[in-house]
């Protein structure tokens, strides 16, 4: 494995949770726990991405990101890492396309907020990431009712695997994906930035 890559074994089920964290906060802490027990994972990769295509303006630099995210997140099955500018790769389709790569027989599960699931369909190959990598969507504040609306959960719909089943999700053929009910933890990164705490 190229040096400051995360370490993994084929077989193992690892979540990967991509962001901006901008800042890292306790509520991505939360749903990382979640998703670990949820769904049935070994691991939770953070990828602490270069920049959201979606947002205009540009998030603080790489080092005070991820040094955030580290005090943040304390957990021996949680790896933060900064693979996405190592790759060289700026599209979530384009990162697990290189992962499913460099890390075969490793079954990678795609994690995200249920606010993402709303903004899905604009995501660069949206319907490549569902028809090729399991995903394991985490309830957010005031979200659930319209991710379950949304334009990607309508178009696989008949993909949802039942809570219930949750745990497999890794193994899972594709496409697939899992909404998850975590409790609630009312805080975002936007918010953190708006009272000037960032």
């Amino acid at each position: 494995m190229r040096t400051g890559f995360p370490k993994a074994a084929p077989g193992m089920r690892i979540g990967l949770l991509g962001g901006s964290f901008d800042p890292a906060h306790e509520g991505h802490a939360h749903i990382t726990r979640a998703a670990l027990k949820g769904f049935g994972l070994d691991r939770v990769w953070w990828l602490v991405s270069p920049g959201n295509p979606l947002k205009p303006e540009g998030p603080a630099p790489m080092a005070r990101r991820i040094a955030a995210a580290e005090r943040i997140m304390h957990h021996p099955r949680v790896t933060i890492t900064d693979i996405e500018a190592r790759l060289g790769t700026r599209y979530t389709a384009a990162t697990l396309g290189q992962l499913r790569t460099l890390y075969p027989g490793v079954h990678f599960v795609w994690l995200m907020g249920a606010d993402n699931l709303m903004t899905f369909h604009r995501w660069d190959r949206w319907e490549w990431i569902l028809q090729n990598v399991p995903v394991g969507v985490l309830a957010r504040p005031g979200q659930g009712v319209a991710a379950r609306r949304s334009r990607a959960a309508i178009a696989f719909a008949r993909y949802q695997v039942p809570a219930t089943h949750s745990r497999a999700l890794a193994l899972r053929d594709t496409p697939a994906w899992c909404f998850l009910n975590v409790p609630l933890v009312h805080i975002s990164s936007s918010d953190i930035r708006a009272r000037g705490e960032w």
